[in-house]
């Protein structure tokens, strides 16, 4: 039999099939060690093949078998540094949620899932939620960040699931597709997601007032059919994102504004660092290139790990 996981716990996977009966499968024990570098080696969203056993009274599904992924995305695991984590396969699109203060979604955060997400083919679009909260000055601020995802080619979107602003433009841009909702702990996932569809009636907490972050509710990524054809993809909350075995030498196309600016470079193998007459670096003083995004450029090239400090030039007229 064939179907798509649309639930994954790290031993039980939930399959539903063709047919459209869910099953609750395992994988055999094997599997794990064929050349699969990932903790998770079967993700939500796979299309897998798998046979049903009898189990006493009940039938048990063993998947045997993952099928051609035509896309998906990953991060370094967060206990074991050299394995990566497979978040979802075959998306269709992400939407990445970022909050400005409740919790705080860092442009760093913001670069890294982008190039991930661009490297692996999947569409992006930012939903600026929680915006019935913000003051003056922070819609400022998310007026700011538009403005340079934009200009870049990619769709904004300003939300708010408490005054429903916006919730009919996000399904519209669902429909007939697979869409992954991702970002920090606390910026409204599953309450977004319970606007969008009600019966769903996801968990949500509030934010914790000691740290300002999220308190987790999701624990496992999960698919879910939803009544306007479509799918959705819930997942944890992530608190960092490292990128995956991108050359050092391609980074820079990842970034579309780089990317544009290339063959203007004195040098075809140009890191946009060091290197005279360097156009991004030319672009990047006379103001055309945004100085976050440059930041976050380096930060990947270097291999750091994400920083709170590599923020907006608004966010950084003041540390914590």
């Amino acid at each position: 039999m064939t179907g798509i996981v649309y639930k994954s716990t790290g031993s039980w996977y939930q399959v539903k099939s063709e047919e459209g009966v869910f099953y609750q499968c395992r994988i055999k024990g094997k599997f794990r060690i064929k050349g699969i570098k990932s903790t998770n080696p079967v993700a939500v969203g796979d299309k897998v093949v798998f046979d049903v056993e009898k189990k006493g009274d009940e039938e048990v599904g063993v998947i045997k078998k993952i099928l051609e992924r035509e896309n998906f995305i990953v991060r370094k695991s967060v206990n074991l540094s050299k394995q990566i984590h497979i978040i979802a396969a075959n998306i269709d699109q992400v939407f990445l949620l970022i909050t400005i203060n409740n919790p705080p979604t860092f442009t760093a955060f913001i670069d890294r899932f982008l190039v991930s997400s661009r490297a692996y083919r999947i569409d992006t679009i930012l939903v600026f939620n929680k915006i019935d909260s913000y003051a003056i000055e922070e819609r400022a601020e998310i007026l700011y960040l538009k403005d340079i995802y934009e200009a870049i080619g990619y769709r904004c979107v300003e939300v708010s699931a408490k005054e429903k602003k916006n919730i009919d433009t996000i399904k519209e841009m669902m429909i007939g597709k697979t869409s992954m909702f991702v970002g920090h702990s606390g910026v409204g996932k599953s309450t977004l997601v319970n606007a969008i569809e009600p019966s769903l009636n996801l968990k949500t907490k509030e934010i914790s007032d000691q740290h300002n972050q999220g308190k987790h509710t999701t624990t496992f990524a999960e698919m879910f059919d939803l009544s306007f054809d479509a799918r959705i993809i819930d997942t944890p909350g992530i608190k960092g994102f490292g990128v995956v075995d991108i050359d050092k030498y391609e980074l820079g196309d990842y970034f579309p504004e780089f990317f544009a600016l290339k063959q203007d470079c004195k040098f075809n193998n140009c890191i946009h660092t060091k290197e005279p007459h360097c156009a991004v670096k030319e672009a990047l003083e006379e103001g055309k290139i945004s100085w976050s995004r440059y930041k976050s450029y380096l930060q990947i090239l270097e291999g750091d790990e994400e920083s709170e400090h590599y923020r907006t030039d608004v966010w950084n007229e003041e540390e914590d």
